[in-house]
């Protein structure tokens, strides 16, 4: 499958005009109108000397403008390259120094940030998106010129988290886009016009604009847009509002079945529940079974696309902790140090390699050759495959921790404390310790009183002896999370660098 998102837009605008493509929390923009609005930031960018692989970049929460401004970015040619929200003049700065935007959307929030980026960096334009994209809304706007573009010209840049370093700009293509949301369209079963995805996600991410977005207009659906995430709101959605997919960290679907109408809530349309981001609670899944929802594990990064396989609905609930074995055109392989592919049932390094695949990191030559060896993405997690080709995601590689020559997942730790009763959230770390180089620690968020005793009773009865954790700490508030939903582990590291020197040990 070729094209790129601004020739399904323009199709679907043509052919089904009336049908709604957002849905921002009830203000509704069709097909016909949210074409004509890219047009008119199209020429608005063209005005301002954007042209084909220069950068545009949008900074802001999601709302119906920051889609617009993307979309006018395609049209032009040019890469879009979305900005976190959250971060700081000086995160800010050190991202407009990598990729160079020639206009930057912000919201009028945000203006006072970006204006201090722009002092130090003056060679971008700022637009704001409640002006200069807003005003653009209810026009009829003359379509854009068409652009040729080589279908494997970068499109779009996503920043990674950064969870292991400073965040790099993953590049995505028309084609790499346009054949993953394929693939993921022939395995789903998905018929034109049908796809209706509720995005409680931010927009910045692979998950926002790349699974929102451009899966959403690809297909011809409608995107139900939260301006975040909102668990009342979630639940009144998925249950009037004909939603047929949902994806996210497991946190989303965990604070959805808390809501007090949950038991009584159906969701006949859910045929697609993915979760990422950390493994499935068994318990989790148990809430959603009676309401005939699969939730699904899927495995993936932003280098493959975000989503790189998901386990087959029907085997879901009997294998939780598997990711299914890739998909019709996306392939996985586990190895050894040299590469080398390992038996069944060895763990090893996660290779991938599909329609979705990055061809690379922007302006980062080195970090690309080592990502993208011999053709494969080398993820840096660990796995194993079983007999039947099924991915068992295990960790991290840099959240293994080494204890006396031993391999410690902070995974499975953590997923052994997760089921302990009165325990809301858990981290566990690796800290240094003079006899054995690494030790576990675990933090700990608890919803009522519990004892570092009984944490470590809890785990003695389940793990190995040099599994279990020798600190534990209570924290009192929610663990920080990213964008993603997932627990910031890197933040954590750092607020707890010294943790070994400044909490006693509890065994």
């Amino acid at each position: 499958m070729s094209g790129s998102v601004t020739d399904a837009l323009t199709w679907w605008a043509r052919t089904n005009p009336d049908l709604v493509a957002i849905d921002f929390d009830g203000d509704e923009v069709t097909y016909r109108e949210l074409n004509s609005w890219a047009d008119g930031v199209a020429a608005d960018l063209l005005a301002a000397g954007v042209r084909p692989g220069d950068r545009v970049s949008v900074f802001g929460g999601n709302r119906l403008e920051w889609c617009a401004a993307a979309l006018g970015g395609f049209k032009v040619g040019a890469i879009v390259a979305p900005f976190n929200q959250r971060m700081v003049a000086r995160e800010l700065e050190g991202l407009v120094r990598d990729c160079e935007p020639r206009v930057m959307f912000c919201s009028e929030s945000l203006r006072e940030r970006v204006d201090e980026v722009h002092a130090a960096n003056p060679d971008f334009e700022i637009r704001t998106l409640e002006t200069d994209v807003r005003q653009l809304r209810n026009a009829t706007h003359p379509p854009a010129p068409p652009q040729a573009a080589d279908l494997d010209d970068p499109t779009a840049i996503v920043y990674t988290s950064g969870s292991t370093g400073e965040p790099k700009g993953v590049l995505f293509t028309h084609n790499s886009i346009a054949g993953m949301a394929h693939e993921w369209t022939l395995i789903e079963g998905v018929q034109p016009c049908a796809l209706r995805v509720l995005m409680v996600l931010p927009l910045f991410s692979a998950a926002g604009l790349i699974w929102g977005i451009a899966r959403v207009l690809l297909n011809g659906g409608t995107l139900l847009l939260q301006p975040r995430f909102d668990p009342p709101r979630a639940l009144e959605i998925l249950s009037t509002q004909h939603v047929t997919t949902l994806t996210g960290p497991p946190i989303i679907f965990e604070q959805i079945a808390e809501q007090p109408g949950f038991a009584e809530a159906g969701f006949p349309s859910l045929t697609t529940a993915h979760v990422g981001g950390a493994r499935v609670p068994v318990e989790l899944l148990k809430a959603w079974q009676p309401k005939g929802v699969a939730l699904r594990q899927i495995y993936g990064q932003t280098e493959i696309g975000g989503s790189a396989t998901a386990m087959p609905r029907e085997e879901a609930a009997l294998h939780p902790e598997k990711c299914g074995w890739g998909g019709i055109f996306t392939k996985i392989r586990v190895v050894d140090e040299n590469d080398r592919d390992v038996p069944a049932g060895v763990q090893g390094q996660i290779l991938l390699r599909g329609p979705g695949m990055t061809p690379g990191y922007w302006h980062r030559d080195e970090a690309t050759k080592a990502a993208l060896k011999g053709g494969w993405l080398h993820t840096g997690d660990l796995g194993v495959l079983d007999e039947r080709g099924y991915l068992t995601f295990v960790d991290r590689m840099k959240d293994m921790i080494i204890s006396g020559g031993l391999n410690i997942s902070s995974m499975e730790v953590e997923m052994v404390l997760q089921a302990m009763p009165g325990i809301e959230e858990v981290v566990v770390l690796g800290v240094a310790d003079r006899k054995f180089g690494e030790t576990p620690a675990a933090l700990v968020r608890a919803s009522r009183k519990i004892s570092a005793a009984d944490v470590v009773e809890w785990c003695n009865e389940r793990l190995a002896d040099f599994k279990v954790p020798r600190y534990v700490v209570f924290v009192d508030g929610p663990m920080p999370r990213m964008a993603s939903g997932k627990i910031a582990k890197r933040e954590l590291r750092q607020t707890y660098a010294t943790l070994a020197e400044t909490h006693p040990r509890v065994r």
